[in-house]
């Protein structure tokens, strides 16, 4: 059995602190409502010190979604956070640095709670993922234009209310698959529970656009899609038919932590797929 992964923890405003700690109340927002908000990224080692992934990128994601929910973002203190968590952690070749701000507890919601972890990731698993992976189509109860004109929704917020998230990747495990790709009401792909998706069709690379569709802003794609037009591959954000992934060239679901990874079969039906396109993608990607 491979060990329990090694973790830091850091609080805004003090700093590391042993692993073991407790650092919230029970009463605490976050938690109880999953009032709050999060992001995540790659912290690499191999040298001195850690080096946080697309560190600006994630920082304005960030600042964003507390922006959306009205928490306050002390950006200087985050850098300052992730600084010291970064010189504290031994450098592992990957590991997974996540920034969490919850609104604080329900006896003083008006102070906001901020800490982060840093884990170390499990290099087999994904190693395995991003050679390929299973997926499956999940209804998502929402048309593809539900968050238009409904702010409350809180659209592409990285919100810490992940049970939905969750309970979809565990569905498509039941049925053998190793993730899920949403489908709105009125047939369109979404996002994965914790990725976007990427379809290559005629050379040309499309992604869901976010606003209308609610979907996150994905750092990831960003980075595949800026070093694809560098290249001269056109791209371009629409909405993609759930029916026209079967006959796509390449299908990807791609996330900060675990990469660009191919998908090799949808719904049980095998897809597509070009061992040169998964090099670029991954490689434009940085993985």
């Amino acid at each position: 059995m491979r060990p329990l992964s090694r973790q830091l923890v850091a609080v805004l405003g003090r700093g590391v602190v042993p692993a073991a700690e407790p650092i919230a109340t029970a009463d605490d927002l976050g938690l109880v409502r999953g009032d709050g908000c999060f992001d995540a990224m790659r912290l690499l080692g191999g040298g001195t010190q850690a080096v946080a992934e697309h560190l600006d990128e994630h920082l304005e994601r960030f600042a964003h979604s507390a922006a959306t929910l009205e928490l306050p973002f002390d950006e200087p203190g985050w850098r300052a956070l992730i600084a010291e968590a970064a010189n504290a952690w031994a450098p592992a070749p990957e590991a997974v640095l996540k920034l969490v701000l919850t609104r604080g507890t329900e006896a003083a919601p008006h102070r906001p709670s901020g800490f982060l972890t840093v884990t170390e990731l499990n290099l087999a698993a994904m190693r395995r993922a991003r050679a390929g992976i299973r997926v499956r189509l999940l209804a998502r109860g929402y048309a593809s234009d539900a968050f238009a004109d409904a702010p409350w929704l809180l659209g592409g917020v990285k919100l810490l209310s992940y049970a939905v998230n969750s309970a979809a990747k565990r569905a498509a495990e039941a049925s053998g698959d190793d993730d899920a790709l949403f489908v709105s009401s009125d047939g369109y792909a979404l996002e994965g529970p914790t990725s976007a998706v990427i379809v290559l069709r005629d050379g040309r690379l499309t992604t869901t656009p976010t606003g209308d569709t609610g979907i996150l802003d994905s750092v990831t794609t960003r980075q595949v899609f800026a070093r694809a037009a560098g290249v001269g591959v056109p791209t371009e954000h629409a909405l993609i038919a759930a029916t026209d992934l079967f006959s796509a060239d390449g299908v990807w679901l791609a996330s900060s932590i675990r990469g660009v990874c191919p998908v090799l079969t949808l719904d049980g039906r095998t897809l597509r797929r070009d061992p040169g396109w998964n090099a670029k993608l991954a490689g434009w990607g940085g993985f």
